[in-house]
């Protein structure tokens, strides 16, 4: 346990802290460009400089170990003036465009330029070349405001194991990007846009559709819906400077009320639908295997909410895209269901329904565009925007977020239960199955204290639950004594784990959930910046805050899915939910 002083503060701290970790113990705050919390690292941008007695020069304070009677200095001239000089060289090759960037006033490097006090830039000289990159539905990238952090490297490389994003060159010359400067499309991108959400620049961003919402807003003949994903009310508050895990429902309503759409909905709706048809496929595939002895079932079934892991599974694991959930996601199914039902329902042509979804993530934006997502005859989602697009949008509009009175969701696709609030967050999904498969299959109320399976809550990268079925349903005698095992994996990287030790034969599961991005959608690529483990928890607590405070806690208990199944669908995996809310995916080459 090394004593050291920081700012001629005493600390003691583990072998092997770092002084960065070190002066974070005693709420001494270092900057920093290139540091990734939980991984290794590099000390590439140099902005973490500190002073340490006895060393000649300044020193990378989240790369160098804390060493017992070290004396640190975060703030003496020397530390000063080395970060200060750090920036300034950043900045002098940096095309920032600051006054037409969308990272305008969200910037780490203008944040960082402004707390140094700097006023001009001493070192004029070339600037980074620039390549624009719009080639994929989801991402932009421009080149020139890359300052070489290398974040997004980790974020593709380790976070998410696929390596789309690399290195290139040395010195001035070098290039963060896809082999041979080649736009994003020409590599294997699963577009979930991690590298988007822990870039401190503009050089990575979400592709802007505001100004496509604003269109179909101005055009009279568009009757324009839009509907609100889970993780949105647990963050977009963030965006207006409240505290991460601030819920905002209401207030989110009312401005998207005010911005002009014609009805506000929530994804919440079909993600209770998710759960009827998803639980009746994976009952149905257990009833092959267990009573016919169907030895083709494709078990264990893995969830089919996230399109990022979908993209991810398409090309790195072809073989069990079987699988996979034929159920589409809570947004494609809602889209279907609008343009279909609710069409029906309000007199109105799909062709003239303009759907908009309001998600935590980029990979949304390829899903909607994807060809098998237009059962309705149509598009079934038209524009996706992330929880960032909408901030700025509600700015755009000239609102006071503060000020907004709460609203309620329109009907009948606005009530949801308080299971559909989790699938937010990475285990929720299976906890929100498991409420309805277990009651349905058992006919008692489900054991959890709380209604929580808490050995799949929280940010571990895999985990995994058993819940044994005793039940005195005739329907499900089968199911009698049997123990039923679940897995959740969230980050691609741990997916990969899970999967290899399923088919090394180390594990066996039957229901699998996979998230793409850490934490869930609570820390998806859309949502706002920069998201740690502590913004992650807090978003987790505040969805699970609002499952809580609802009386609706089971999405099978919903009515308007009742109604919806008695008025149009008539039953789960029936004809028309066949042809609705579900598809098939299909292998893609790797890149």
């Amino acid at each position: 346990m090394p004593k050291l002083t920081i700012n001629n503060m005493p600390v003691e701290v583990e072998e092997g802290t770092t002084i960065l970790q070190a002066a974070k113990k005693i709420d001494i705050n270092i900057p920093t460009l290139c540091y990734m919390q939980n991984f290794e690292p590099i000390g590439a941008c140099r902005v973490c400089l500190v002073e340490v007695e006895g060393m000649r020069d300044p020193v990378a304070s989240c790369s160098t170990p804390a060493a017992e009677g070290m004396k640190v200095h975060t703030n003496s001239r020397s530390a000063r003036d080395a970060r200060k000089m750090v920036v300034e060289l950043l900045l002098s090759e940096h095309q920032g465009d600051c006054q037409l960037c969308d990272r305008n006033e969200d910037c780490e490097l203008q944040r960082l330029a402004r707390d140094l006090g700097i006023k001009l830039i001493r070192y004029e000289g070339e600037k980074s070349r620039r390549i624009f990159d719009e080639s994929t539905p989801a991402l932009v990238r421009d080149s020139a405001k890359c300052i070489g952090c290398r974040r997004c490297v980790t974020a593709c490389n380790l976070v998410q194991g696929i390596g789309s994003l690399f290195p290139q060159g040395r010195g001035f010359k070098t290039y963060i990007g896809p082999a041979f400067a080649n736009p994003l499309n020409s590599v294997t991108c699963v577009q979930c846009g991690q590298c988007a959400a822990i870039c401190p620049v503009g050089a990575i961003s979400e592709k802007d559709q505001i100004d496509d919402v604003w269109r179909a807003l101005d055009d009279p003949s568009k009757f324009v819906i839009v509907q609100t994903a889970p993780a949105i009310r647990a963050a977009l508050g963030e965006c207006f400077d409240y505290k991460p895990g601030t819920l905002v429902t209401g207030k989110m309503v009312t401005a998207l009320r005010k911005i002009g759409f014609d009805a506000v909905f929530d994804t919440n709706f079909t993600a209770d639908l998710t759960i009827i048809e998803e639980g009746t496929e994976l009952l149905t595939r257990l009833k092959k295997a267990l009573v016919d002895k169907d030895k083709t079932v494709a078990l264990p079934m893995f969830t089919s909410c996230s399109p990022g892991w979908i993209n991810y599974a398409e090309v790195f694991f072809p073989d069990i895209l079987p699988n996979i959930s034929t159920c589409k996601s809570p947004q494609q199914m809602f889209g279907a269901v609008a343009k279909t039902y609710y069409a029906e329902k309000i007199g109105r042509k799909p062709e003239d329904i303009v759907v908009v979804s309001i998600m935590p993530c980029t990979a949304k934006k390829y899903e909607a565009q994807r060809p098998e997502m237009n059962s309705s005859g149509y598009q079934d989602v038209d524009i996706v925007l992330t929880t960032r697009e909408l901030g700025r949008m509600i700015r755009q509009a000239g609102l006071d977020f503060d000020q907004l009175e709460d609203g309620v969701m329109d009907s009948p696709l606005g009530i949801s239960s308080g299971a559909a609030d989790i699938f937010g967050n990475t285990g929720g999904v299976m906890e929100a199955a498991l409420r309805t498969v277990y009651e349905i299959v058992t006919g008692q109320d489900f054991p959890f204290p709380k209604l929580h399976v808490t050995p799949i809550a929280g940010l571990e990268g895999v985990k995994e639950a058993s819940v044994k079925i005793e039940t005195t349903v005739p329907e499900w005698a089968f199911l009698k004594g049997v123990e039923v095992k679940v897995a959740v994996a969230h980050g691609l990287s741990n997916a990969k784990k899970l999967i290899e030790k399923i088919k090394a034969g180390e594990a066996s599961y039957h229901f699998i959930e996979v998230m793409c991005c850490p934490g869930g959608c609570i820390g998806g690529g859309g949502q706002p910046r920069q998201t740690n483990d502590e913004v992650r928890n807090a978003r987790i607590s505040a969805l699970y805050h609002e499952d809580e405070g609802k009386k609706l806690r089971k999405s099978h208990l919903n009515p308007d899915i009742k109604k919806l199944y008695e008025e149009f669908l008539k039953k789960p995996l029936g004809e028309k939910s066949h042809q609705l809310l579900h598809t098939h995916y299909h292998a893609k080459d790797k890149v």
